[in-house]
């Protein structure tokens, strides 16, 4: 019996990486090129499968007979459709129904399209961090918040497919600072990379010092590297910035864990670069709070930029 192939694109707002695996998801080629954000959907996924072409043409499979092709992409994925809800970072591909255009390309080739997100927590949960654990939470902390909800092994999508948008839970209603998401009073406004910054620059706004303005040049380049910095240093502002976004991440991760009673958290993102100086202030958010005893694992993902090409690829099993 021949060989089979399957392939994952991982779809980001700056670069495509491609890969070809083998049936027993060994890798066998890679390959990328950069994102065009001001592409529409078609002219978008017509490059990826031509890309993808070529390097199955470079490792002498034919891309007619893989058996699968899984897409992760950056944004709101309406699962059961096949179709990207809302890309912020490629607007062109929001509305855009992916699935069946690309099976259009490919004839006879599966394809899934899942937010890379999902994917990313399939790969952690079965080639990374979560190895183990039937039941999992990947929750990446970066620009956003979301989570990757895994139940007995599968992942848990919801009724339209996008379940674990958790960052966009209601925390103060109407208060705060509004978010992307339409509302004020999310827990992403109060913690994400993103939008601590904005915290930052307003309190910089009221008069308040530190030493992040003379790190990034002026307030409006701060980014959370220079929050990790200034924090290191002791400076008091970024020492409070820190606590915040600790108190509300501990408390996003203490209410999925009444919520679902899952006892593996794996954390992703550019944020778990700080480390204990963020997560182990969360762990102590976490603990005050927890009363119910048994054992919690904290755990940071360790697939790295490959968990959405491995994730996609596991879309297909």
């Amino acid at each position: 019996m021949a060989q089979k192939y399957y392939a994952a694109a991982d779809i980001g707002g700056t670069k495509v990486a491609l890969g070809l695996f083998g049936e027993d998801k060994t890798l066998v080629g890679k390959g990328q090129f950069a994102s065009d954000p001001g592409l529409p959907g078609e002219a978008f996924f017509t490059q990826v499968v031509e890309e993808l072409r070529a390097l199955c043409r470079e490792h002498e499979v034919d891309p007619a007979g893989l058996a699968g092709l899984g897409i992760g992409v950056p944004g709101m994925v309406k699962f059961y459709e096949g179709r990207v809800a809302l890309c912020a970072m490629l607007p062109g591909l929001s509305g855009f129904p992916v699935e069946e255009f690309v099976t259009s390309l490919l004839p006879g080739v599966k394809v899934v399209v899942d937010n890379d997100g999902h994917c990313a927590a399939l790969a952690e949960s079965r080639q990374g961090a979560g190895r183990g654990f039937p039941h999992m939470l990947y929750c990446p902390v970066s620009t956003g918040l979301s989570s990757g909800i895994i139940i007995d092994g599968q992942l848990f999508r919801g009724s339209d497919g996008f379940a674990g948008e958790s960052g966009h839970t209601i925390v103060s209603p109407g208060e705060g600072i509004p978010c992307g998401c339409g509302n004020a009073g999310c827990l992403q406004s109060y913690c994400s990379g993103g939008m601590i910054v904005r915290h930052i620059q307003n309190w910089i706004a009221a008069g308040e010092k530190t030493q992040m303005v003379e790190l990034a040049g002026t307030p409006e380049k701060i980014t959370a590297r220079h929050l990790e910095i200034a924090a290191r240093a002791g400076d008091a502002m970024a020492l409070r910035a820190l606590d915040q976004m600790a108190l509300y991440l501990g408390v996003w991760v203490f209410n999925l864990y009444m919520t679902l009673n899952i006892n593996c958290f794996v954390f992703g993102g550019g944020l778990i670069k700080m480390g204990d100086l963020l997560f182990g202030r969360v762990r102590k958010v976490f603990d005050q709070y927890n009363h119910a005893g048994g054992e919690v694992h904290f755990k940071f993902a360790e697939l790295g930029q490959e968990s959405g090409l491995l994730g996609a690829l596991e879309l297909l099993f």
